[in-house]
């Protein structure tokens, strides 16, 4: 009997997913040491990352299922940790931070509680145009907001639309996962969920 075949997780668009996350602490490094030309740099190669690796993974036929587990959570530790550190600076809005930060942290929890209750959570939810349209806009607003504070060049109209749609688009994107998760939940008899 022949052993079945193992899915080779280290294909172009899962080392740049894994890429993502080790730029993630050099950006902070570079940020701490206001060392804002680097670290602007940086993210904005670990953004890169997150358009390229869907996009290869498409075109190459490397779909797998470590790369839809690694790469939303990637796009979590990258985005948590940059709007973390420009909160901490009051470059961007505190409740914005808190926002987009809670957001995550829900996605994470729900996941992991519908995946405790038995759901295949890989199956059920995929990431939909309104999350790719926040992840979007989360990385231009932080790239913006560095390269403004690296040039010492600020354009007000242009950050409070990004924070804008960044709002906007962070709150319907997590109220959608509510919904779908809601959904996916297991349900007793009484049509009542179960924990």
């Amino acid at each position: 009997m022949t052993p079945p075949l193992r899915e080779n997780n280290w294909t172009i668009p899962n080392l740049l997913t894994v890429t993502r996350i080790m730029l993630t602490p050099g950006f902070v490094m570079a940020f701490v040491d206001q060392r804002l030309d680097l670290a602007w740099v940086l993210f904005a190669i670990a953004g890169l990352t997150d358009a390229l690796d869907g996009t290869l993974a498409r075109l190459l036929k490397q779909r797998s299922t470590f790369g839809a587990i690694l790469d939303p959570l990637a796009d979590k530790i990258l985005l948590v940790t940059s709007f973390t550190c420009l909160a901490v600076q009051d470059w961007i809005p505190q409740w914005l931070a808190i926002l987009v930060v809670s957001r995550d942290l829900f996605i994470v929890g729900g996941l992991a509680l519908l995946h405790y209750s038995g759901v295949d959570v890989k199956r059920g939810i995929k990431p939909v145009w309104i999350s790719k349209c926040a992840t979007t806009v989360q990385i231009s607003l932080v790239l913006l907001v560095m390269v403004e504070h690296s040039m010492m060049r600020f354009h007000p109209d242009i950050h409070k639309w990004l924070v804008c749609a960044v709002a906007v688009l962070t709150a319907l994107s997590g109220a959608y996962y509510l919904v779908v998760g809601l959904r996916m939940f297991p349900h007793n008899d009484n049509g009542q969920a179960r924990v």
